[in-house]
């Protein structure tokens, strides 16, 4: 096993991961297999965090939570994924937090939070894909109508998991056509749905089965009424409000990359000191060794990146270049330590009791989602070296 590390800084939130980690040995690898053969939520492990006070980190004292930085989030969920387990399940109350928090209202902020921090209240969906508009958010075709007191939306949304498990959506709409603004970024709103009052009044919820076993939905708005009370800041600002959000994701998903190339590394390493062939431990041969030791050096650099980005989101500042590379960087180190792993594992690899193959199937998301590999190219090479724009 390797050296308990974190990125630049050996003893960020080292409490907090000790936490964690003794809280993930309740919930060893046959748990985890049982819930993806059987496609089946960890109702069980999300309670536990809950209880523990784990999902309210980011959430002021004064409305329940721990009131602790980003940092504290991306420890979290980087040492559940190292534990093997997944934050998929949760992960989602943590980066819409920013969004909330930011631009919500007292009153918003009131209503909802204390539920969030207790538990009896979740707030895991986040709308904001559309099959038609994939990562071009700005032309997404949900629409936001105002009537009076209240807001009727029409639409659809795609890969929006967990929403049969919470209670509260964060929607994003367009509530002015684009037809009628001078910048495609304009008339997108914010709204926070509690989904309780409108499914099966407008809302329709239906399972996307997938690789994973991410509780993936896609939504239907059918005239789906939603007081004025549930727009978030100003109406037409929600695609500015949501890339506050957006970096915060990333960076938090970045900590799960790390999280599972840790997880392959230590795995791989284990498995190659013990596993002996032709008379010698596999991890004798520089074929076996070097692979490992590369993707290791990946998997730190990485994190060096996601540190720096989660220094400057906790400064105030809006890193959406940090934010992005973090994430490209540590998915791409994370797929690379899961290749190694499996490689190092030859056949047992695929074996289901190792664990190594639903790790691996469950890493190689990260290259697509939430935002692919080429987007973030795209976005380094126009703002950060200024080519021509790609898209």
């Amino acid at each position: 096993m390797i050296v308990q590390r974190t990125a630049g800084e050996p003893d960020n939130h080292s409490d907090i991961r000790e936490t964690v980690r003794r809280l993930c040995e309740a919930f060893p690898g046959e748990y985890w297999r049982g819930k993806d053969a059987e496609g089946t939520y960890p109702a069980e492990f999300v309670a536990a965090l809950t209880e523990a006070g784990l999902l309210t980190a980011l959430i002021p004292e004064d409305y329940g939570g721990s009131g602790l930085p980003l940092s504290a989030g991306c420890a979290i969920l980087e040492e559940i994924h190292r534990s093997g387990g997944n934050g998929g399940a949760c992960h989602a109350q943590m980066y819409t937090m920013g969004t909330v928090l930011r631009h919500g209202s007292d009153e918003q902020k009131d209503s909802y939070l204390p539920g969030i921090a207790s538990g009896d209240l979740r707030l895991q969906a986040f709308g904001v894909t559309e099959p038609t508009s994939g990562t071009d958010t700005t032309a997404l075709r949900t629409t936001a109508v105002r009537d009076g007191d209240r807001y009727i939306v029409n639409g659809q949304k795609v890969w929006t998991s967990r929403a049969e498990h919470s209670d509260l959506l964060l929607l994003l709409a367009r509530t002015t056509p684009l037809d009628n603004v001078e910048r495609k970024t304009q008339g997108l709103s914010v709204f926070l749905v509690d989904m309780r009052e409108v499914l099966g009044n407008g809302l329709t919820i239906r399972p996307l089965p997938a690789m994973l076993n991410h509780a993936t939905t896609e939504l239907f708005f059918d005239d789906m009424a939603i007081p004025a009370s549930s727009l978030i800041g100003e109406e037409g600002q929600g695609f500015r409000y949501i890339l506050s959000g957006m970096n915060a994701e990333r960076i938090l998903i970045a900590s799960e990359c790390i999280g599972d190339a840790r997880f392959f590394i230590d795995r791989a390493t284990a498995y190659a000191n013990d596993r002996v062939v032709f008379g010698r431990p596999i991890g004798q041969n520089q074929g076996i060794q070097f692979p490992i030791a590369q993707a290791f050096a990946h998997m730190e650099a990485a994190a060096l990146m996601v540190a720096e980005a989660c220094r400057r989101y906790e400064a105030g500042e809006q890193p959406g270049t940090q934010a992005n590379m973090a994430k490209m960087l540590a998915a791409d180190a994370s797929w690379e330590a899961a290749e190694t792993c499996m490689q190092t594992h030859g056949g047992f690899g695929f074996a289901r009791e190792y664990d190594i193959e639903r790790k691996w199937r469950e890493s190689r998301l990260y290259r697509t989602a939430p935002i692919s590999t080429n987007l973030i190219l795209s976005f380094l090479a126009e703002h950060e070296l200024g080519l021509p724009r790609s898209y």
